[in-house]
């Protein structure tokens, strides 16, 4: 399997309009186009029989002819122009068929990719496209640096048995490309009458399906911004579970991310469900949350770690340090990503994910969630607030003088710092700025109280590592600087801490709660 990085913008044209005037096309660096080519693309879609893939931005394809003929899966990225191109080879076995895809199989090694998308539905032909397609290489002083095409489409809808017709250009980047060329391209084509084309894809044009408005819905009730939420964080999960299986860096950190924003998001904002059917979800996303922590937090500790390891001056770092540490975290870390692998094949995972498709689809809202979001909102972010206070307190009460219940309690602190900031981040659409204050400032918090955590969780095993190290009859004198780096951390994010908060307090930062 190979990857490839698609940078392209597509464009509609009439289907009796003049070609793309290349030659009058300014490119940067110097980047002209060579002799056009013909050819012909015939691409098989394959999607699930309610369209799973499409509606998430992925598009799975046999193609044949062209330079690039094989097994496609093209996966969206945060940026609208770019997405990630898996490929695999045609297999002789694998059956082409007639143009309705035939005995064609999509790959084994796609189909483990798509677990999560696919959860056991069936993956079967939706769309039959052949393209004439006209190709321009543009070439700049490092080589090909982009192409242009022509392409005269009829697709089919094998769902509806219809065929439709269109033309439209694309103007895709190399892996030498410059993002500059695009701009450059789109400014000189849209000089000459062609326009940014409304389809996703081809697959999206001729299965006339169209994305979701990106604002959401126009539901301003308290339950339809929350849902719209929701929605945005089920999509995020299942866009990473698939960068996961790919063991994609940072991908298992995301999973966790939207894990915890979606657990949070039911319990700031319970008061709009029924409970009786979220609560298990939360169980659940808790439960998932947990079997994917040990991953990042081993990641991280071990980086921070061999980085701070790296800053120490020569003297001070005696024996095998860096050596032991590879030694603690390489079997932990191979644990860990076992862990995460089998969860993502686990059927209760996949029960989580039809469970979070299930609660939006059917939302069991409350008659409270029907209120305008503009003046129910602000109430349930009042509460996370008014937890996260409660938390704080605690902070100086009775745990003062116990260390450990002091770091306890500041542990705390900081998950409800984390729900206040979710909160407040799914009321932004709605109250504005004053949302997006009060979220950036609890994110601080949970921040510094984030640095806090990590010397709490790290110092242990500094003396661990040290004790071990002198059992083996080395000197465990570079843990004990180790060690009491991480204690100053610690002190020093809780004198930071104080002021940060009480930038969550200040009235400015609150006024919209009340």
């Amino acid at each position: 399997m190979t990857a490839h990085i698609e940078r392209e913008r597509k464009y509609e044209v009439g289907d009796d309009g003049p070609a793309p005037p290349v030659s009058g096309l300014t490119f940067p660096d110097g980047a002209s186009p060579v002799d056009p080519s013909s050819e012909e693309l015939q691409a098989v879609y394959f999607d699930t029989p309610d369209l799973r893939l499409t509606r998430a931005g992925v598009t799975l394809r046999r193609r044949a002819g062209g330079p690039d003929e094989g097994w496609h899966l093209k996966v969206p990225t945060a940026d609208a122009d770019t997405r990630v191109e898996l490929r695999l080879p045609l297999d002789d076995a694998d059956g082409a068929g007639s143009g309705t895809g035939g005995t064609a199989v999509p790959p084994a090694e796609f189909a483990e990719l798509l677990v999560g998308h696919i959860r056991g539905a069936r993956l079967e032909p939706v769309a039959h496209i052949v393209t004439d397609r006209t190709r321009w290489q543009l070439l700049g002083a490092e080589g090909r640096v982009a192409e242009l095409t022509d392409d005269r489409v009829e697709a089919t809808d094998l769902r509806r048995k219809s065929t439709g017709r269109w033309r439209e250009v694309e103007v895709e980047l190399t892996e030498n490309g410059d993002p500059a060329l695009l701009e450059s391209a789109d400014a000189e084509l849209r000089r000459h009458g062609l326009l940014r084309s409304s389809a996703p894809s081809k697959l999206a044009r001729a299965l006339r399906w169209e994305p979701p408005e990106a604002g959401g819905s126009a539901d301003d009730t308290a339950g339809g911004q929350v849902l719209d939420y929701l929605r945005a964080q089920i999509a995020t999960l299942t866009a990473y579970d698939l960068a996961a299986r790919r063991a994609e860096p940072d991908a298992v950190h995301q999973l966790r991310v939207a894990t915890r924003r979606l657990r949070s998001t039911l319990r700031a904002f319970r008061g709009l469900f029924d409970r009786r059917q979220t609560e298990p979800v939360r169980a659940e996303l808790r439960w998932l949350g947990r079997r994917l922590g040990p991953a990042r937090d081993l990641e991280v500790m071990e980086k921070t770690l061999n980085r701070q390891v790296a800053e120490l001056p020569a003297e001070l770092v005696v024996g095998p340090v860096s050596a032991r540490l590879t030694r603690h975290f390489a079997p932990a870390r191979a644990d860990a990503a076992a862990t995460v692998e089998e969860t993502l094949r686990s059927d209760r995972y996949l029960r989580l994910l039809d469970a979070l498709d299930r609660l939006v689809a059917e939302p069991p809202l409350t008659e409270r969630a029907e209120r305008p979001a503009a003046t129910e909102l602000p109430r349930h972010v009042r509460k996370a607030y008014r937890r996260t206070k409660r938390r704080v307190r605690r902070i100086d009460g009775d745990h003062h003088a116990d260390a450990a219940m002091r770091d306890e309690a500041l542990h705390d602190a900081r998950k409800a710092a984390k729900r206040l900031r979710y909160a407040a981040e799914l009321a932004r659409p709605t109250v504005g700025k004053p949302a997006n204050r009060l979220r950036k400032r609890a994110k601080k918090v949970a921040s510094v109280l984030g640095e806090h955590q990590d010397s709490v969780v790290v110092r242990p095993l500094l003396r661990q590592l040290g004790a071990q190290a002198q059992q083996a009859g080395e000197n465990g004198f570079t843990f004990g600087v180790l060690h009491d780096r991480h204690q100053a951390l610690a002190e020093d994010a809780e004198r930071r801490f104080g002021p940060a908060w009480e930038r969550v307090t200040a009235k400015k930062a609150r006024r919209w709660l009340n």
